[in-house]
């Protein structure tokens, strides 16, 4: 099952964001989760949210993983939410 995790940055955190990148990827990469995923960018370009696409068995396995994410337990987003979604449009969705 897909959801869709969006998460909103904390203000003028773009700092806590790039020292935990690292973290972040190796999560992501560790856990497989991730089907497709990037930064919200700000007027300026600049990284200011996450939007993932996370391939799990239910809600409760996402909200468990998101939990985990260092982006998460370094503080770095201000609020986040998790929705069940399906794929119907565009070829992308074949590969999710």
């Amino acid at each position: 099952m897909l959801f869709v995790v969006t998460a909103i940055d904390r203000k003028d955190s773009l700092a806590l964001r790039l020292s935990v990148r690292e973290a972040h990827f190796a999560y992501a990469g560790a856990t497989g989760r991730i089907k497709l995923g990037g930064p919200f960018l700000d007027e300026n370009g600049a990284m200011a949210g996450s939007l993932m696409i996370v391939e799990a068995p239910d809600l409760e396995t996402v909200r468990a993983w998101h939990a985990e994410d260092p982006y998460v337990k370094a503080g770095l987003f201000e609020r986040s939410d998790i929705r069940a979604w399906k794929a119907t449009l565009n070829p992308i969705a074949a590969n999710l």
